[in-house]
């Protein structure tokens, strides 16, 4: 409850952890360091460095630790080694909510929070769209996206009812959080056909990762959207509070001690 009385929603998020064997305990400190800022954590893919198993096994140990709820989509990085399956299922036994084109929901203080997630994938922007035309392969890899596309438009409709409702993917849905990164890899940083679902079902929030390099908020239309890769929020957690009376409202950047020690 905040000092004004009024209750809130509040929600962590983070992408592109990237973790290692020997990481986990300072990631594990970091994720202590959420108890009273927010409500919930949202993961936003590459939650591996390589797809390795033994990378899920020290990112589920320390996300045992979290003191508040953890919703996570995969990455590229997690899809890697071909090991995704095994490092969802990790992470689901240590309690995280991992979703691939589906939905779920939280009571928070200020409200229910509905999340439709999935990992997204390439595609392009504008001049740079890749087409449903010539080469199989590459058509596969259209077809990919529009599943990716028709999963995140099947979730926004089942969390339609939910007071707040947030967009988790890794990949892009807009060039507005690029801008930063070199416009020729824009093509593999996301895909426009992902804006589709949110520009019909205008969610709350929308957040991504992936862009190491790119810039932390952006819009589709009238929804915002931010880049919440760790590179570009120096290891710490960006918080907004989804009850404010004028819509989500973002909390600076939160840093960790935990990453500022491990600057030093």
């Amino acid at each position: 409850m905040a000092e004004d009385g009024q209750a809130r929603a509040r929600i962590a998020a983070a992408g592109d952890v990237h973790m290692r064997p020997g990481l986990e305990r300072r990631f594990g400190d970091q994720l202590e360091e959420l108890d009273g800022a927010a409500d919930l954590l949202l993961v936003a893919g590459d939650l591996t460095a390589t797809g390795a198993i033994d990378e899920g096994e020290a990112l589920a140990r320390a996300l045992r630790r979290a003191p508040i709820a953890v919703v996570a989509v995969l990455g590229n990085h997690d899809c890697n080694l071909d090991h995704h399956a095994e490092i969802a299922a990790l992470l689901e036994h240590a309690g995280v909510h991992v979703l691939g084109r589906g939905r779920t929901h939280y009571v928070l203080p200020g409200g229910s929070v509905g999340v439709a997630g999935t990992k997204g994938f390439v595609g392009g922007f504008r001049e740079s769209r890749l087409p449903d035309f010539g080469e199989p392969l590459l058509r596969q890899v259209y077809a990919a996206t529009g599943e990716e596309v028709r999963g995140l438009s099947k979730g926004l409709r089942e969390i339609a009812g939910c007071p707040y409702r947030v967009v988790l993917l890794h990949y892009a849905p807009t060039t507005s959080t690029l801008v930063g990164e070199r416009p020729p890899i824009w093509t593999y940083l996301g895909c426009e056909r992902l804006a589709g679902p949110i520009v019909r079902h205008k969610p709350d929030l929308v957040l991504h990762g992936h862009a190491h390099a790119g810039t932390f908020e952006g819009r589709i239309g009238a929804v915002p959207v931010y880049n919440v890769a760790w590179p570009l929020l120096g290891g710490g957690f960006a918080v907004w509070d989804l009850a404010a009376p004028d819509g989500p409202r973002r909390a600076e950047v939160m840093p960790t001690a935990a990453a500022a020690s491990a600057r030093r």
